[in-house]
């Protein structure tokens, strides 16, 4: 791969410069505020991070946590294109790249969650099992057939492997619907960054040793643009290598701000968070890393009583999760460079923590919140509310979208549940499915239904639900 082909500045529908402009920006720059002002962008603030619904300030909510993966990105941006320069040098890495590196990962960082559903990663995990569950009982309008019997194997799987990150390049390239119907129409760089899994469902392997076959990349919707985007990229197959730096940066920030959420909310405490770590120091042969990370956690705890204040707990936990973010960051830098020549040739199929004292970092960061946080009372609770509320709108809009834009005879409440999905998504349904085969239009009357619902935030399709129950 060569990074003048990587970093793609053209864009879908390509922009006429007008003449005399004064606009100085490069193509990366204008992507970033092309997203900031984006409704899809804003509805982050009400999507659930690890507490849905949670009423506190400090909290993290999906927005929250994209600003925190975008900063971490663009660090990590910074430090890896330095290491290209002065110590890999790459000669075909030019000296301008290093802002444009650090310009898409920035971006990159606020969009990898912007097709999240409600609910978090449990939102996704319902959406899947819906599906699988109720797709074989469905028949297509007019007909006796099973949908099963109607879409092809790779249209089935999408939904069978629905994940919020494929969702992603959906909101971004037609959903978010400005000027036509493509999107925001952001440079191929950007887009090809955030495809994670450079697959579709059908080459999906949970169990490869490659890590970007473990999900899908792309709808068969989609197929016709993630071609184009691979294509100008110049990626053949491959994942692109600022993605591996998204991915970590990702890692980071969730894994370090569940522990930090979980203090606050009280699930934890720093003699909890200290007994966990102590016990893996006799449990695991890395005992030096977590032996590390005790110090670390016991020598701010200490600063927090010789400063005076009130809670050393917190300050320990808080200053803490600052320094182990810091050292994650130098692991994954010096993991990029060490692999460069596999990440550039496409050979590289791990995380790029794997292999290094972070990978036991954010093990050990991830058991602790699944035992503390992710299997505490008040989340589970939450989890059955949100399966209920999810499963309900799916028997409900699914049928209803079978039969929509078709000859076949309409229920009332079908229409009336139609009538809830934002006329843009129907507009971006009318121009995708235009002579279409009546199967595709079956596939993408589906997609509408999850477009829709991964467009929801968590109060809408709570309030949605009640509303639709009569329970307000």
């Amino acid at each position: 791969m060569e990074w003048n082909k990587l970093l793609c500045g053209d864009r879908v529908r390509p922009i006429v410069k007008r003449e005399g402009s004064n606009d100085l920006r490069s193509e990366f720059e204008k992507d970033y505020h092309r997203i900031i002002g984006s409704a899809s962008f804003r509805r982050l603030q009400d999507k659930t991070q690890v507490f849905p619904l949670d009423q506190s300030d400090f909290i993290r909510t999906r927005l929250t946590h994209s600003l925190e993966v975008s900063s971490f990105c663009k660090s990590l941006g910074q430090n890896i294109a330095r290491k290209i320069i002065t110590e890999i040098k790459d000669e075909s890495f030019e000296l301008g790249f290093q802002q444009d590196i650090c310009d898409i990962l920035q971006c990159a960082g606020l969009l990898h969650d912007i097709g999240n559903p409600p609910f978090g990663h449990f939102g996704e995990s319902v959406i899947r099992e819906w599906f699988k569950d109720n797709l074989p009982g469905l028949c297509a309008p007019g007909s006796e057939k099973s949908l099963v019997e109607v879409l092809n194997p790779q249209m089935q799987n999408d939904f069978y492997h629905f994940e919020g990150n494929t969702q992603a390049l959906r909101v971004v390239s037609k959903l978010h619907y400005l000027v036509d119907e493509h999107g925001m129409n952001l440079t191929k760089a950007l887009l090809a960054t955030i495809i994670k899994y450079p697959v579709s469902s059908l080459d999906v392997d949970k169990n490869s040793e490659d890590i970007c076959r473990h999900k899908m990349g792309y709808y068969y919707a989609d197929r016709e643009l993630f071609k184009d985007i691979e294509d100008s990229c110049g990626l053949n197959g491959r994942r692109h290598p600022l993605t591996y730096i998204l991915e970590a940066a990702d890692d980071i920030a969730y894994r370090t701000a569940d522990i930090e959420d979980s203090f606050k909310k009280g699930l934890i405490s720093y003699d909890m968070l200290v007994r966990e770590l102590e016990k893996r120091c006799y449990e695991d042969q890395s005992d030096h890393v977590y032996r590390d990370l005790i110090g670390t956690l016991k020598y701010r705890y200490g600063k927090g009583i010789e400063h005076g204040v009130s809670d050393p707990g917190e300050y320990a936990v808080q200053n803490w999760i600052v320094a182990v973010q810091g050292r994650l960051i130098y692991l994954a830098t010096d993991s990029f460079a060490s692999h460069y020549s596999e990440i550039m040739d496409g050979s590289f199929g791990s995380e790029l923590l794997e292999g290094t004292e972070g990978k036991h970092i954010v093990d050990a960061l991830g058991d602790i919140a699944v035992k503390y946080a992710f299997n505490s009372e008040q989340i589970l609770k939450i989890e059955v509310s949100a399966d209920r509320i999810l499963r309900y709108l799916l028997d409900k809009l699914v049928p209803a979208a079978i039969c929509y834009d078709t000859d076949a005879k309409q229920r009332p409440i079908d229409s009336r549940m139609i009538s809830f999905i934002s006329d843009n998504y129907k507009s971006i349904y009318h121009i995708y499915s235009e002579d279409k085969s009546e199967e595709e239009k079956l596939y993408l009357r589906l997609l509408l239904v999850t477009d829709y619902v991964c467009g929801m935030t968590d109060s809408y399709a709570k309030r949605l639900y009640q509303e639709l129950n009569g329970l307000v």
